[in-house]
């Protein structure tokens, strides 16, 4: 492989809000091109109970994002989201523009050509944690691999979940059986601009733990 190129688009496959570029048309044959590969991933016990969920009608997006907004407002004023980060943290300096984007997006959800749901067969929101793993860890793998198929032909996205907190009324508007869990709503569309950076972020000598936590990496 070459991992220069593997490297870059692991590193540049980002959360796109504000450069996503509404005015111009996503080919339905590339959406699909990008699901097949994400098809690709692992899933447990080779069940490959995933789906997903495309949706290009323009009052079906509407409705979507109207959902989506009225969550993300909830979400948005809610005093207990709040996270104070020291001068010194590489996530100071990222917050407002983070939140500037999120607004952004909440603002223009419906505009977005395509929108796609990532779904999997089953409901385990009153089981244990190992089940709840096993499910979600079914689908999120292939989420990421329609993220990065989606990066290497020009195109962008954003990880959005707050539609969830009105699972139902969407799965209603689309028809998705009361079986099928949605996981993830991704606003996808071609972005402005020829490139991205890698982010900032926490040093991994921080977050990894070698054989008890707290220990951290050999040298």
């Amino acid at each position: 492989m070459d991992l220069a190129t593997v490297d870059h688009l692991l590193t540049t496959t980002r959360s796109v809000r504000k450069r996503l570029d509404f005015s111009r048309p996503v080919a339905p044959e590339v959406v699909m091109q990008c699901i097949d590969l994400a098809l690709q991933a692992p899933t447990g016990s080779n069940a490959q109970g995933w789906s997903f969920f495309v949706v290009t009608e323009t009052d079906k997006r509407r409705a979507i994002a109207a959902h989506y907004r009225t969550a993300f407002q909830a979400y948005a004023t809610d005093p207990g989201r709040r996270r104070d980060y020291a001068e010194d943290d590489p996530r100071a300096a990222q917050m407002p523009r983070v939140v500037d984007s999120a607004v952004y997006l909440a603002e223009h959800m419906h505009e977005a050509p395509v929108l796609v749901l990532g779904c999997i067969e089953g409901r385990v929101e009153n089981e244990g944690v190992m089940a709840q793993a096993g499910l979600y860890g079914s689908i999120l793998p292939a989420a990421w691999s329609f993220m990065l198929a989606l990066r290497s032909r020009g195109l962008g996205t954003a990880w959005t979940t707050l539609h969830l907190q009105f699972e139902r009324e969407v799965a209603s508007l689309l028809g998705i059986p009361d079986s099928v869990t949605q996981t993830v709503l991704f606003p996808v569309a071609h972005y402005t601009g020829e490139d991205f950076k890698p982010a900032r972020r926490l040093p991994a000598q921080e977050l990894v733990h070698w054989n008890q936590w707290g220990q951290r990496p050999p040298g």
